[in-house]
């Protein structure tokens, strides 16, 4: 039969030895279907061939050639899927395409326990949670933890497009099942400029509901989705978090959209006792350690649409991902034009640096240092800027911890992805890698778990299949000519969106942390008091605290308050999940 299913347990026998058992909350709906040779349950949002489906008709599409790669390529959506093959002795455990839906899983106890939370998995009394150090150790290298690994050894989550499959015995093995080939060239840029904005209006008019609200920064992405919502919501609603700290607010360019396509607009201006209050809320909310400091404007705005009736918000992630946005892509572009070039050209600047006679030609440091970034291949080269690599892993950790670790597991992961990709132009892998990283373990993993605090659901529209899948037909020289990011989507939304967003300069979504522990009293005693009750845990050198602090107020307040935020945020989070 077919059925779905809102309750806390869905188990299901596997074999003598093995079993599944689905753990769920009050909110999860798990679809499930099950006969005498076949289960099939799912989580999330689902659709088959671009129409809602059941489990019941997922199971007869497997059962018609038993592929899960071709019963993949024919969904969309934010899933996670379950398939228990008795017939053919083997469980899959699929994620959909960008990793929107969270699925974590652990195998202990002869039973395989899935759910989209980490904590209800913890719950249940007869499983192991212990901390690892590994995925401390990566939570400062990403400012979170990425897929497979979570905070506990004995625990894992599902990367996006793998499938996970089990044997009878609870053996594993790990399948990617989706690695898109990137075009290298276009028949005409006018006609896919105008099938672009036609697959997001669509893709946005899906996922409209009655109490409908849009997340609205003043950026392409936010601007797109909320003037799209316009066209078949009037007025639409839409929502922006400002700041005093003028580097931080960029509200007016949300009253530019606003004005433009004549939305109900509303802006919070989030300030530091605000954020002081729900500091330990928001860290302990998630899953897992997480370090985005934007998750408090996330999850404030979030708040704010629901105090304004909105129970649904539609959020612009994924654009800079799929159309070459972030200024990264432009610099390493650069970097890798100078990587590839003959060896004898790249010798010849070399040749400047070791002559004493121009060593000291004015700027010529700084041009050694691009030359020794380009000098690094990629992946490896993006990772410049983290605070292990500038600071070095034994400047910040006890040996005892990094006795525990493999240092090199961090870029391991990222050079693993980073080869998936079927493309050997460098600005389609780093598109890519962004999909697998920036977008599955972070800026999704803190706009869902945010609004779900909130009480409001979220939806990706820029995320649809369809999209993601059209943007693979756009050469990378096309939505990145020369250095002009995001050239082909801007021409695509040329007379729709207001001239000022198509010009405005890409801006962060950041938190002014660093800025306010200088001003706000409440939050730097919270601060100060978190770091003195994590340096008794002896995960990171004192010194490093230290010297932390010491510079945040002396150096950079910036810089060194994303360092002291990732420590305060993790031990928050251990104080209220140990």
């Amino acid at each position: 039969m077919s059925l779905s299913v809102d309750k806390k347990h869905l188990d299901i026998v596997f074999s003598e030895k093995f079993r599944c058992q689905v753990i769920g909350g009050e909110n999860n709906k798990v679809s499930h279907f099950e006969s005498k040779e076949l289960d099939v349950a799912y989580s999330g949002n689902m659709q088959l061939d671009e129409h809602n489906c059941t489990a019941s008709y997922v199971a007869q599409q497997y059962q018609a050639n038993q592929n899960v790669g071709e019963l993949f390529n024919s969904l969309t959506g934010a899933f996670w899927l379950l398939i228990v093959d008795k017939t053919n002795q083997k469980i899959v455990l699929v994620n959909d395409h960008v990793g929107i839906q969270p699925c974590y899983f652990s195998v202990q106890n002869d039973c395989l326990y899935i759910s989209d939370s980490l904590k209800l998995i913890k719950q249940q009394d007869i499983v192991s949670c212990t901390l690892s150090p590994q995925a401390i150790y990566n939570y400062f290298y990403f400012h979170c933890i990425p897929a497979p690994d979570t905070i506990y050894k004995e625990c894992f989550k599902l990367a996006p497009a793998n499938a996970v499959t089990f044997d009878a015995h609870g053996s594993s093995v790990t399948q990617n099942l989706y690695s898109p080939k990137f075009a290298k060239h276009i028949e005409d840029q006018a006609v896919a400029q105008q099938e672009c904005l036609a697959i997001i209006e669509q893709a946005v008019a899906q996922q409209i509901t009655p109490d409908c609200g849009a997340f609205l920064s003043g950026g392409l992405d936010s601007s797109t989705v909320a003037g799209m919502l316009s066209k078949h919501q009037q007025p639409a609603k839409t929502f922006s978090m400002g700041f005093e700290v003028p580097a931080y607010d960029e509200t007016a360019y949300a009253k530019i959209t606003a004005e433009h396509f004549k939305t109900q607009h509303e802006i919070l201006y989030l300030k530091p006792d605000m954020a002081a209050k729900e500091f330990v809320k928001v860290a302990q909310y998630f899953d897992e350690p997480f370090g985005n400091s934007s998750a408090m404007a996330a999850y404030f705005c979030a708040t704010f649409a629901k105090e304004h009736g909105v129970t649904h918000l539609l959020a612009g992630d994924g654009g800079d991902e799929l159309f070459a946005g972030n200024e990264r892509y432009a610099k390493q572009k650069v970097f890798e034009h100078f990587h590839q070039a003959p060896k004898w050209l790249q010798a010849l600047p070399r040749l400047a640096f070791d002559n004493p006679l121009t060593a000291s030609i004015p700027g010529l440091k700084k041009v050694t240092s691009y030359i020794r970034q380009a000098d690094v291949p990629l992946p490896d080269r993006m990772e410049n800027y983290n605070f292990i690599k500038q600071l070095g892993a034994e400047n910040m950790f006890p040996a005892a911890f990094l006795s525990e670790v493999d240092q090199e597991q961090p870029i391991e992961l990222k050079r693993e992805r980073y080869r998936q990709c079927s493309n050997d132009d460098p600005v389609d892998g780093m598109l890519y890698l962004d999909w697998k990283f920036t977008l599955a373990d972070n800026d999704l993993v803190k706009v869902t778990k945010m609004c779900e605090l909130a009480g409001v659901t979220v939806d990706f529209p820029l995320l649809d299949r369809r999209l993601i899948d059209f943007s693979c037909t756009i050469p990378a020289e096309v939505k990145l000519p020369g250095g002009q990011l995001r050239d082909f989507y801007k021409k695509s939304c040329k007379g729709f969106l207001n001239d000022a967003t198509l010009e405005k300069s890409k801006h962060g979504f950041g938190l002014p942390f660093g800025v306010w522990m200088k001003e706000n009293q409440q939050l730097k005693d919270i601060t100060l008091k978190c770091l003195q009750q994590f340096k008794a845990r002896n995960i990171v050198n004192h010194s490093l605290i230290d010297n932390a602090l010491a510079a945040h107020q002396s150096v950079h307040a910036g810089y060194y308050g994303e360092l002291i935020w990732i420590m305060v945020i993790l031990e928050l989070w251990l104080q209220g999940n140990e």
